[in-house]
């Protein structure tokens, strides 16, 4: 049987007709917020300086009192857009995945091609740069400050196809519920982890996970609902949500396909004992 080719799902883009209904399942909370597909459009979109071609959703980004340790954007690139300098801030880690198009990614001086599918994990400090060719193209970005830690190394950069990564299947799920792990959990000097995770029809988080990570899970196929603190929220193709630490959270995946997300989690430090 030949393996189904992963989907991705993005912004809407444009303007809905003056006809449509404003009601949806955006909401923003203590605890958490959903930012469905249907409100990205080109009306909040956001540009950066030194980037030809670019706009971007700015779908995460730290707030004191909610999550405050990572930004996440949904970039679009025209064709033969790009930034040699996308960071300007050399405390600041990034990791990057393709969902449509191709981007030349350049990470210290060597190359990289990225299609759909394709991470890029890039070290605080190091130079980086990215171009796109005759086509659209539009992938997600995470910043995060890396916290330095007295005998770790930064680590190193990785450049994969999730395509190329078997899922790793939870215990005692029966194969339901999997993750794709870019990073290797037992490599402490990653502060953050990016990973794809996987939930096949009826598939489960079966308890309510209460925890200090900070998420971002931005939903690339399929459908579930979603526990989120006390409410059940239903999410789709190209819904975010984002969660603060100990937001209680679990759900169940809807089917009739499998139900997948991007996640981002801060992880391996202390908590900050603020003076």
């Amino acid at each position: 049987m030949t393996a189904k080719t992963p989907t991705y799902a993005g912004p809407f883009a444009g303007l809905p007709p003056q006809t449509d209904l404003s009601t949806d399942t955006a909401v923003f909370t203590d605890a958490y917020a959903v930012i469905p597909a249907s409100t990205m459009r080109d009306i909040v979109t956001s540009f950066l300086p030194g980037w030809t071609g670019m706009r971007m959703w700015m779908i995460a980004r730290p707030l004191s009192g909610f999550a405050e340790t990572f930004s996440q954007y949904i970039v679009e690139l025209q064709p033969q857009g790009g930034s040699d300098r996308p960071e300007d801030d050399a405390g600041v880690q990034a990791a990057i995945f393709v969902t449509e198009g191709a981007l030349t990614l350049t990470i210290d001086g060597r190359t990289h091609e990225l299609e759909p599918g394709g991470f890029a994990y890039i070290p605080a400090g190091m130079a980086w740069s990215v171009r796109n060719g005759d086509a659209t193209a539009r992938f997600h970005w995470w910043r995060k400050r890396w916290q330095a830690v007295e005998g770790l190394e930064k680590p190193e950069v990785i450049v994969a196809n999730e395509r190329d990564i078997a899922p790793v299947p939870m215990p005692d799920t029966n194969d339901s519920w999997a993750t794709t792990r870019f990073m290797d959990p037992a490599d402490l000097r990653h502060d953050m982890h990016i990973t794809i995770v996987t939930f096949k029809p009826g598939g489960s988080i079966p308890f309510a996970e209460t925890h200090v990570m900070e998420h971002g899970l931005f939903v690339i196929e399929g459908k579930a609902v979603y526990r989120l603190n006390r409410d059940w929220v239903e999410v789709g193709p190209g819904d975010f949500m984002w969660l603060r630490a100990f937001c209680p959270q679990c759900c169940y995946a809807g089917g009739p396909g499998n139900f997948r997300y991007l996640l981002y989690k801060d992880v391996n430090r202390h908590a900050p004992i603020w003076k």
